[in-house]
């Protein structure tokens, strides 16, 4: 069995007692951003993931050594569409967002606080940068 998880590098913010850990458990419970993600792009990670896996078994049967992480590719591609997924505003509409924060464009990394309307949940960026995908029960699906 494979198990697809979603997380984040928990790094602390800058200056605060908080740490991306802290959001992401916050966020997650007032606005199920990683549930909302994985709804809407599960088929896209599902072919992601097939296509590593794939890649994986032609390379064996080819003779060549296996990857001890056969779906890291596919696991920095997962990252690459929660970014996107945030930058894109996708989970507009959701009960909450766009937040207020976000449209008044308050945001911790301008001097004054302010600037324009942005997306929700990209504050300062840590949390989205921070955001990491990986699987376990994959690395006995190819011997070593």
């Amino acid at each position: 069995m494979i198990t697809l998880h979603f997380g984040v590098i928990d790094v602390p913010y800058e200056d605060e007692n908080t740490t991306t850990g802290d959001v992401a458990e916050f966020l997650e419970e007032k606005y199920k951003i990683m549930q909302t993600f994985f709804d809407r792009h599960g088929q896209d990670i599902a072919d992601l993931m097939s296509k590593d896996l794939a890649g994986g078994l032609e390379n064996l049967l080819a003779g060549a050594p296996t990857s001890r992480d056969p779906l890291a590719e596919s696991m920095s591609q997962v990252h690459n569409l929660f970014v996107a997924f945030l930058d894109n505003q996708e989970m507009n509409g959701a009960d909450g967002v766009p937040t207020l924060r976000a449209l008044k464009g308050i945001s911790k990394r301008f001097k004054n606080k302010k600037g324009e309307p942005r997306p929700s949940f990209i504050d300062t960026g840590t949390y989205q940068a921070a955001m990491r995908s990986w699987v376990s029960g994959v690395l006995n699906a190819f011997p070593q």
